[in-house]
């Protein structure tokens, strides 16, 4: 991870891979090109450093042989002397050249340059000692060459060492900047000093450190020492008039973004944080995506291990094809998906506006003239069928479907038509053309469902459970909670309500809820995608359910408006605490510690007939649960160890004859 905006060098040239230099600005920038003359090779600063180097080998061999000779000018002033300073200096500048002391693009006193300066001191130390070895009748002390290459290394890289205390006083951030204390004195927290230190338009300059870390006490980073754990922060602060904390690590879980959040709210302070460790691995950060806190990093920040290699290994060059595309869940995995540069990208969505904005985050442009971009309802067999032929995809993420539960509770027939239905024609073309590996996206809400939504997510499960066992390839599902930033989610809905002065709403005191990043979430379900097995429910870890009502305290505290809470009771199908798993189902963790695997009991398209022509929102919900009710002699222990259990008629088992 490297922060822009952090560079230490002042010479407008620029270096290209093989180490030449052009310029970057003007006619021909961004061309390499090496400029006759050794001058013209070597950057401005650079070439001033060289002569002062020529200039210190002058004057420490000389200052070191006239101190053997306690200052006698007849003694120490001799020909074998000029010849040796002059080998000195001529050494110095053509090795020194060699090696990239003069060419390469250091930072300014930093520890690599002088460590290139003490190699080349050391082959010119070694070198003019041994040429004054040679007999003659003026030999040169050998304490004047060894002295004096010792009196040059100081006396160079303390040069060099000035230099950049002198430009670094110079660049430091203006007055007007936010005094900031800095949390985390890791590799990013010391990268954040010095790119803020090194920025004279930055908008905020460090004045002090925190860290909770015992072995990083008393540590400095450019001259800013670590004065102390969280728990200082409001008296740190006072001390040096911050009036901003930045949590300088981008790995940092929420549940330390909300202490140090807390913290500075208690002590009057705002919180900015870095990006995640995925988005500054992804691109360049600069000290300008120094953000303040959202509800985000407060609910869903975490760490996912990744293992980049198995999962280009199913998605690189393959044809990879994603319904729902448009939605929150779908465009993310498109855009994770294009990163694994599969050969063809076929995103579905019956919704165009979603597919004009999908389009628009991947490319950077949203003409619309791409056939990969197809305009399709899942509902439609025929139509699902044909995006199919054209585009004979090898992987298929299944993401389309309705969720808002209170709305599908109210017209059910919808949520079938979508979410059975639609699952089914998709599941039935990935049959027909031979899909290798099919990943159903689902819903907590299918762990002993309650809820139209979960009834008909659970049913997906099934379906692909039931398609595993009679098609070619993997067909899987992936189950979690509550994605933070999705159209409808809870925290945009507290958005919305706090920014027309409120009240905010919340359905009970005590309702908790997963919650997730959809980030983070796509990029477990295209690691599950990788490892899961076939007809397996894959259920992603969503750490600690959070209370809702915390929530909106949370948010209406950081709006500082007077802002009223209103309970307004548990609606239809609403659950007080959701469920990862159903009753009887045991995940195991076989391939990432984050992702569980279980069993469920397949189900096949025969199972659902009738279940379309039923009107009645409540015979309609009572058929789903019906059709969810496990089979008696269905045994998970048994299927998971691979035998295939004897699945009864579920319409005959738990519906008199007739139906309902």
């Amino acid at each position: 991870m490297e922060l822009r905006g952090s560079t230490a060098v002042d010479s407008p040239l620029e270096v290209d891979r093989a180490g030449r230099w052009g310029g970057t600005s003007g006619r021909g920038a961004g061309r390499s090109r090496v400029p006759r003359g050794y001058w013209a090779v070597i950057p401005h600063r650079q070439a001033l450093l060289g002569v002062a180097d020529a200039a210190i080998w002058v004057v420490c061999i000389t200052g070191a042989n006239m101190l053997r000779y306690q200052f006698g000018a007849r003694q120490s002033l001799t020909p074998r002397l000029f010849v040796i300073v002059a080998m000195a200096v001529v050494t110095q500048i053509a090795f020194g050249t060699i090696t990239q002391l003069y060419r390469a693009r250091w930072r300014v006193g930093s520890f690599e340059e002088v460590l290139a300066l003490a190699q080349t001191v050391l082959v010119v130390t070694v070198g003019v000692t041994a040429v004054n070895l040679v007999p003659s009748q003026h030999v040169v002390p050998a304490s004047a060459t060894i002295g004096g290459g010792a009196l040059a290394l100081v006396a160079a890289a303390g040069l060099r060492v000035g230099w950049r205390l002198n430009w670094e006083r110079h660049r430091q951030p203006a007055d007007l900047a936010e005094r900031a204390v800095i949390f985390g004195a890791g590799d990013a927290g010391a990268q954040v000093v010095d790119a803020l230190l090194a920025d004279p338009a930055s908008s905020y300059v460090p004045v002090a450190i925190l860290d909770d870390d015992p072995a990083k006490a008393n540590l400095r980073l450019r001259r800013l020492k670590v004065s102390g754990t969280r728990h200082d922060l409001a008296d740190t602060a006072a001390r040096h008039g911050a009036d901003t904390v930045i949590i300088a690590i981008p790995s940092a879980g929420s549940q330390l973004v909300r202490d140090i959040s807390d913290l500075a709210i208690a002590a009057g302070l705002t919180a900015k944080v870095l990006p995640t460790l995925s988005q500054m691995l992804a691109s360049s950060v600069s000290a300008d995506d120094i953000r303040p806190v959202t509800h985000a990093d407060l609910l869903g920040r975490r760490v996912v291990d990744t293992e980049v290699d198995l999962i280009a290994g199913y998605l690189t060059g393959r044809r990879v094809l994603v319904t729902g595309a448009g939605g929150s869940i779908g465009s993310e995995l498109c855009r994770q998906i294009h990163r694994h540069a599969p050969e063809r990208l076929v995103m579905v969505d019956r919704d165009e506006s979603g597919l004009h904005q999908v389009q628009l985050s991947i490319e950077g442009r949203a003409l619309l003239d791409d056939r990969a971009l197809a305009v399709c309802d899942i509902r439609d067999a025929a139509a699902v069928g044909a995006v199919f032929a054209e585009h004979r995809p090898e992987v298929v993420f299944h993401a389309a479907a309705l969720k808002h539960l209170p709305l599908l509770e109210m017209w059910p027939t919808e949520a079938v038509k979508t979410n059975v239905e639609g699952t089914n024609n998709v599941l039935a073309a990935c049959a027909a053309h031979g899909v290798e590996r099919f990943v159903n996206i689902s819903t907590d809400k299918a762990a002993n469902p309650t809820s139209v939504l979960g009834y008909t997510k659970r049913l997906g499960e099934r379906l692909t459970a039931g398609t595993a066992e009679r098609a070619c390839g993997s067909y899987l599902s992936v189950r979690f909670g509550n994605v933070l930033g999705s159209r409808g989610s809870v925290l945009t809905t507290f958005q919305a309500q706090i920014a027309a002065g409120g009240p905010v709403t919340v359905t009970h005191p005590d309702v908790t809820r997963y919650f997730m990043t959809v980030e983070e979430a796509v990029e477990l379900v295209v690691q599950a995608g990788a490892v899961g097995r076939d007809g397996e429910v894959l259920v992603l870890d969503m750490g600690v359910p959070v209370r809702i009502a915390e929530v909106a305290e949370r948010m209406v505290l950081a709006s500082r408006r007077p802002i009223d809470i209103v309970y307004t009771g548990l609606r239809p199908g609403e659950k007080l605490h959701e469920q990862l798993f159903d009753d009887g189902e045991e995940g195991e963790r076989r391939a990432h510690p984050l992702i569980s695997h279980v069993r469920v009991p397949p189900l096949h398209p025969e199972d659902l007939a009738g279940l379309g022509h039923v009107h009645s929102p409540a015979s309609t919900k009572n058929r789903l649960a019906s059709l969810c009710r496990i089979p008696l002699d269905w045994r998970h222990d048994a299927y998971s160890e691979g035998a295939v259990p004897a699945l009864i008629d579920l319409t005959r088992a738990v519906e008199p004859a007739g139906g309902l």
